[in-house]
């Protein structure tokens, strides 16, 4: 009975066996990105193209991969035809160096994302946008902006104090320098003291 069963598991092992191509690496040529899943072109094993492969990819997460971005394919139901793309890799624009349980979101321009140990987020790129209905950020020991020229546009309003190293103007009022006339004799001020 014991030699009849392993026989029967032998020739169905066998049978999904021949069923299955083993996964294999490829080189990826082109993206069609316009579909609900990527479709892809790869270059193969034995130099072999093969059209219209899934790029599939976490929910959340896209990218269109550049050409020459290696990949491992797994061949569905054993035809490479039908095959599915499970992961990629540029080394050519990974982000390199970084420390153990770190994670990188880049681009191929350069652009990134660095979640860092100790709760630090490096983000690096030629222009930050956001849009949204309303921003809000806690920063419960301090906030800093370094560029050239900070503006805002619309209203502004603080509920604290407002400090300045150099001068404030107010609808081209400076208030440092500004003159007005004294209540009196109508003789215009000295500057702010």
């Amino acid at each position: 009975m014991m030699r009849k069963l392993a026989k029967q598991t032998k020739e169905v092992a066998k049978g999904v066996q021949d069923g299955v191509r083993a996964a294999f690496r490829g080189v990826l040529n082109l993206v069609k990105s316009g579909s609900d899943i990527q479709q892809v072109q790869v270059s193969g094993l034995a130099d072999e193209t093969i059209q219209d492969l899934e790029l599939m990819q976490h929910f959340g997460f896209t990218s269109v991969p550049p050409a020459g971005t290696q990949v491992v394919v797994i061949p569905l139901g054993g035809k490479t035809t039908h095959g599915i793309i499970v992961a990629t890799e540029n080394g050519s624009f990974r982000v390199k160096n970084l420390k153990n349980g770190e994670v990188a979101i880049y681009d191929s321009s350069g652009s990134t994302i660095i979640l860092k140990n100790n709760r630090v987020i490096d983000v690096e790129c030629d222009a930050y946008n956001v849009k949204c209905k309303t921003y809000q950020v806690t920063a419960s020991e301090g906030a800093t902006i370094n560029g050239d020229l900070t503006q805002a546009v619309g209203s502004f309003s603080t509920s604290g104090d407002v400090t300045a190293s150099g001068d404030v103007s107010a609808n081209g009022t400076s208030l440092s320098t500004h003159k007005h006339n004294e209540q009196g004799d109508g003789r215009p001020t000295s500057a702010p003291i």
